[in-house]
């Protein structure tokens, strides 16, 4: 029997119209009602979930949330961080002028300054949009080595993105988890962050084994939580290298796909 169901949102549990349906909901309800936690697993911040969060009335002290890509788990019982990878001013400064140098353009989250550019674009402004909250321009060669930095995207036009992606340096590779939320996001995490990091510490604080999880998603972000659960489910949607690591392929999120895998494989 699985104990966890951990799930994306965009292109996952949302559809295109960044909703819930009313049969995902209803599955959702039936899961928790059966004794399973539902995890969502989200590159957001925190304040792009809060509206799912509470629609699904997930607000327990044994229920958590991954956001920024697992980087950080919180306790919605008790508003804990129970799990923090975070990065630094002088790797946000390091991706952003190699983007400068790419012709692509950057952005990132700080824990002080929160939604932070060197120069706003249509694709911050997606991001803030998104999420419901603001922008802060800044130069980032004023931030100080040390400063708190939860991720760094590079974000542009897709054309445009995987001209850049091609040209990266690959010392890149070894010093942060590279993964791509979306077709115009490239983020940049703590090389020991992701999602599957992230589901890992939600699975160890709740007693439950890799084996009983269940993870869905559809973007390259997902791959390391698909690949940790025991079962690992892509959405039709998904992108070609989150399907080729998936054990089984669901409808899409505009088809009720999370619902019919959790009533295929979760309820009783």
């Amino acid at each position: 029997m699985y104990k966890i169901i951990a799930l994306d949102m965009d292109g996952t549990l949302l559809n295109s119209q960044k909703q819930m349906s009313a049969r995902t909901i209803a599955a959702i309800h039936k899961a928790r009602q059966q004794g399973i936690k539902v995890v969502l697993a989200s590159g957001r911040p925190i304040e792009g979930m809060r509206q799912q969060l509470a629609e699904l009335e997930i607000n327990g002290k044994d229920d958590y949330v991954l956001y920024y890509n697992g980087s950080l788990v919180e306790n919605l019982g008790t508003g804990e961080i129970v799990h923090q990878c975070i990065t630094d001013g002088k790797a946000a400064k390091k991706i952003a002028r190699i983007a400068k140098q790419l012709n692509v353009n950057v952005h990132a989250f700080s824990q002080i300054h929160g939604l932070i550019t060197p120069k706003n674009s249509q694709y911050t402004e997606v991001e803030a949009t998104i999420n419901g909250i603001g922008i802060t321009e800044m130069d980032f060669e004023t931030l100080e080595d040390d400063h708190p930095i939860i991720k760094t995207m590079i974000i542009d036009e897709p054309s445009a993105l995987d001209k850049a992606i091609s040209a990266l340096p690959p010392e890149l590779f070894e010093e942060f988890t590279i993964v791509k939320s979306a077709p115009y996001f490239l983020e940049f995490l703590n090389p020991a962050s992701n999602k599957g990091a992230g589901l890992a510490a939600v699975a160890k604080l709740l007693n439950v084994p890799a084996e009983q999880i269940i993870s869905m998603g559809d973007a390259g972000n997902d791959i390391h939580m698909l690949q940790y659960a025991g079962l690992g489910i892509a959405m039709e949607n998904a992108m070609d290298e989150t399907k080729a690591v998936a054990n089984a392929i669901t409808a899409s999120n505009d088809q009720d796909g999370v619902a019919i895998a959790i009533e295929k494989y979760a309820l009783k």
